[in-house]
Formats: C-alpha cells, sequence, structure tokens
C-alpha cells in the first residue's frame, strides 16, 4: 500500500491510496461519517481497472483532518479485530453443533 497526498489544508485533506479499492475505503467512510466533527467524507475509484482510491476528508475545524483519518482508521482496525473473535465463537460453536447434532 503507497500513500499519497495530493491536498491538504487546516481542515481538508485529499489522499490517494494505491492497490486498494472499495473495501477499505467504504470503511473509512462509515467511520469518519459517524464523527461529529467531520463535515464530508467520500472517496473515490476512478478508474475499475486502475487499483487506486481517493479518499476526502473535510473537518469542521475541530480536528485536523490527517488526525480524524486516523481516528477512523483505529475505528476499523478495532471493527476488525471484534469481527474476527465473534466470527472464531461462531464457527467453533457450528463445529461443535455438526459434531454432536441432537
Amino acid at each position: 500500500m503507497k500513500i499519497k497526498i495530493l491536498k491538504r489544508t487546516s481542515n481538508e485533506l485529499k489522499i490517494e491510496i494505491e492497490r486498494e479499492g472499495h473495501t477499505l475505503c467504504n470503511a473509512l467512510q462509515k467511520a469518519l461519517l459517524e464523527d461529529d466533527t467531520i463535515e464530508m467524507a467520500g472517496y473515490d475509484v476512478p478508474h475499475p481497472l486502475v487499483a487506486s482510491s481517493i479518499i476526502y476528508v473535510h473537518t469542521k475545524g475541530q480536528q485536523k483532518p490527517e488526525a480524524a483519518l486516523r481516528k477512523a482508521a483505529e475505528t476499523v482496525r478495532n471493527q476488525s479485530k471484534e469481527f474476527r473473535k465473534v466470527f472464531k465463537e461462531a464457527l467453533k460453536e457450528w463445529k461443535k453443533k455438526t459434531r454432536n447434532p441432537t
């Protein structure tokens, strides 16, 4: 993964993420939009054959956009950890039921 900063001001950030598509960008956008200090957040995949996405963050001014993006990335990371844990538990339960059907 390679990140290139396209635009940065005190309350906006536009970055290009190489080799990433909708999966990561959609999760980041959702986490950003749940933050009350974000005025606007979005992403674009300019061409479906080129694995590169652009994320745009515009804050209301209470925090820097890069801090908001770091916070959103941490939120996505924690959600992934929680999903992995719950998924492992569900698999264990499923295996237990299939080995010992009642």
